[in-house]
């Protein structure tokens, strides 16, 4: 891994896989092992294994689960934790594994062990790769789970589809990876589709990771709801929010906020529909408004939309900061735009983002949840874009 001013680039070559003949597997080997040792300065093994044994004393505790979300934070915090220090360690031995493998096949001869080592090449190539990416989530709030909330926007009944297709993404993508995900609240459209959702994303690290899906996406299709079979472009907005902690200290006086319960609407169970037990938060001084429907009770949804709303009056309080710094740094050049990604599946089959000018040719894929390359793209950029502003 090479540093270049403020930011994280990666120093393994592409090397095709066809071209195996003309392969210089000792300096494939020896870039990995370079790209390794980097990653491993970052996230110093040595350290991670005093944090784990520190959650495990606090996980061994007889009174750990009298608080149950404190209880399942340190569980979830060891268990990341764990698999972390696994992978690199693992992929530390198979490494260092590589020359002896390299040399057992040259001194015998055998062009199928060989082989293997190439392709072990290629597969650690990958997941050292992917491990990269960890390093660069270093921003204050990127160790945090994440809370979207999705929004329709232009387009009609066709935004308010999109801004589905949209939430089922991101729940597929949770769900590919084996993370935890919460619905708090939908909000349906009339027709088809939902005017706003908002979700929580229960995986260390959502929040860096999903951060850089914030921005307008865009959808260009044959509308399924136009009778005359046209084109229709539509939009739809998406928030990624850290989510808040006990110690963030996001106090919200009452008088700063108003309450109103309503009917919730929608699909629903027993309680659902029947009983004015959706809530909506509005903060005063803000003119941020929350809105949970999801829960059972009046009190639970209560307490997720405080939850929410004292985890975007700390985003809140976190811009405001930086827009301080900006200013007294003179102009510096914008990092998001209006629209950030284009999925058009008519006339032809795209989906690109705009920011990293990353595109692939299968939005079906996409929109199933096959987004890593989209987010390894976007965290990239984004730490370029801030080594820039450092320099500027």
């Amino acid at each position: 891994m090479e540093v270049t001013g403020n930011v994280w680039e990666p120093a393994l070559r592409r090397v095709p896989l066809t071209d195996v003949a003309a392969r210089d597997v000792d300096t494939e080997i020896a870039e990995l092992s370079e790209t390794l040792t980097g990653i491993e300065k970052v996230l110093e093994p040595d350290k991670l294994a005093e944090r784990i044994a520190d959650l495990e004393e606090q996980a061994a505790a007889p009174d750990l689960w009298d608080d149950v979300d404190k209880a399942q934070q340190v569980t979830s915090q060891l268990s990341h934790a764990q698999s972390e220090l696994r992978k690199v360690t693992e992929l530390r031995r198979r490494v260092d594994d590589l020359p002896v493998m390299v040399e057992l096949g040259r001194d015998e001869g055998d062009a199928d062990a060989l082989a293997e080592v190439e392709r072990e090449i290629d597969d650690l190539r990958k997941l050292v790769a992917d491990l990269e990416i960890r390093t660069l989530l270093s921003g204050e709030y990127d160790e945090r789970e994440a809370v979207v909330t999705i929004r329709a926007g232009a387009g009609g009944v066709d935004a308010a589809d999109f801004a589905e297709m949209l939430m089922r993404m991101y729940l597929r993508w949770a769900e590919r990876h084996g993370y935890k995900t919460e619905v708090l609240d939908t909000s349906y459209a009339e027709e088809a589709g939902i005017k706003s959702a908002t979700f929580e994303v229960k995986a260390p690290f959502a929040y860096g990771t999903l951060s850089v899906e914030a921005g307008t996406h865009r959808l260009v299709r044959i509308s399924p709801f136009d009778n005359q079979g046209r084109r229709q472009t539509s939009f739809a907005a998406v928030e990624v929010i850290p989510l808040i902690e006990q110690t963030d200290h996001i106090e919200v006086p009452e008088s700063d906020i108003r309450i109103d319960v309503f009917r919730s609407s929608g699909p629903g169970g027993q309680s659902v529909n029947t009983t004015d037990s959706a809530v909506r938060i509005t903060h005063l001084p803000t003119g941020i408004v929350v809105s949970m429907q999801n829960e059972k009770s009046q009190i639970q949804n209560r307490a997720a939309a405080l939850r929410v709303l004292q985890s975007r009056l700390l985003l809140l309080r976190r811009e405001e900061e930086q827009a301080q710094k900006k200013e007294m740094a003179g102009d510096v050049k914008a990092s998001w735009g209006d629209q950030m990604r284009s999925y058009v599946l008519h006339p032809y089959q795209m989906v690109k983002d705009l920011r990293t000018e990353h595109e692939v040719g299968n939005p079906s894929a996409v929109l199933d949840g096959e987004i890593d390359e989209f987010l390894e793209a976007g965290i990239r950029w984004r730490k370029r874009e801030q080594g820039n502003g450092d320099q500027a």
